[in-house]
């Protein structure tokens, strides 16, 4: 007669020995390079801010982390890419909620969906956008804007990072809160936009504040409006555009997000990283340098944060009618 547990069966052998090679697996982990897909331009904050942390998850992890920017349709290109990695923790993507939650509701085509074929990891940072136009441009401040742009319909064009970017939506959201009629001009990335824009090939653009402050503290180009509820420290003269076109706001964010499949221990490892990265006073003051905010939320808060917003894009993007079809 044989009793339960005796002799193990193969089964039993075989979950025994899965069960070491995966806390095997994850002490190892990790032990080779790992790559953090972009999917936008270098030059704008998803970039900066995917940098910044690169640098600092390869201090804490032990091993390079290096950055691969895979622009195109909006985020489009490099998050297909992303999504198309295995699930081991050595790529992952750095985004931004506009390429993450926006783009599905831009692009028919997109093919993926940010609920089901990624794994939050952490979120990192929240930062407004600043509507920027160039010095020529004949408003000195955003009330004159307003009125210049409705007096001049049809005039003035807008460029963005592409289409169903948070830079284009918050154009669209200024086109129909403001009621002023503006092109809209899409590149591919902040920084091919903002070449333009400081060349004076389109008047204007809405761009994240790490990516625009520099230029604008030079005057090469000139800030108008802020599209975070209120005033930013950083450029304390400049408003928020709420204030003179009431309900217009939309702030960036970015974060981790991994493979769907990647196992939990190697979220919850990332996530540790990450949370260490955001605790060293370097990063702490960069970011504030920058004028990010920090976020620190793990793989639990992003998923709440990016289904209370996934929805409500819909909408927008439907009231804009918005499309890059």
């Amino acid at each position: 007669m044989k009793f339960p547990g005796t002799i193990p069966t193969a089964a039993a052998i075989w979950v025994c020995a899965l069960g070491i090679w995966s806390t095997q697996a994850l002490a190892a982990y990790p032990d080779r390079p790992i790559t953090i897909t972009v999917p936008t331009a270098p030059g704008g904050t998803v970039d900066i801010v995917g940098r910044l942390m690169a640098e600092q998850l390869g201090r804490t992890l032990g091993q390079a982390v290096v950055v691969s920017n895979k622009a195109g349709a909006g985020g489009v290109v490099g998050t297909q890419a992303l999504k198309r990695e295995a699930p081991d923790g050595y790529n992952i993507l750095f985004t931004a909620n506009s390429n993450q939650l926006i783009v599905p509701w831009v692009y028919k085509d997109a093919r993926f969906d940010p609920i089901k074929d990624f794994v939050p990891v952490a979120a990192v940072g929240v930062v407004p956008n600043v509507l920027v136009v160039h010095p020529s441009f004949p408003a000195r401040n955003l009330k004159e804007f307003i009125a210049h742009v409705k007096e001049n319909p049809d005039k003035y064009q807008y460029a963005s990072a592409g289409s169903g970017t948070l830079n284009h939506l918050l154009g669209e959201m200024l086109k129909v809160k403001g009621g002023l009629q503006l092109q809209h001009i899409p590149y591919k990335g902040v920084g091919p936009a903002m070449s333009d824009v400081l060349g004076n090939q389109v008047p204007m653009l809405f761009a994240s504040l790490p990516s625009v402050l520099e230029t604008v503290k030079a005057g090469k180009l000139r800030a108008l409006g802020v599209s975070s509820v209120a005033r930013v420290a950083l450029l304390p003269d400049v408003p928020a555009i709420g204030e003179q076109i009431p309900g217009f706001s939309g702030d960036l964010w970015v974060a981790f997000y991994a493979p769907k499949g990647t196992p939990p221990a190697i979220i919850e490892k990332l996530y540790g990283a990450v949370k260490a990265a955001l605790a060293t006073p370097a990063l702490q003051q960069r970011f504030e340098q920058l004028g990010i905010v920090m976020l620190h939320d793990g793989p639990a808060e992003l998923a709440r944060r990016q289904e209370a917003e996934f929805q409500s894009w819909k909408q927008i993007v439907k009231a804009s009618g918005a499309s890059a079809d």
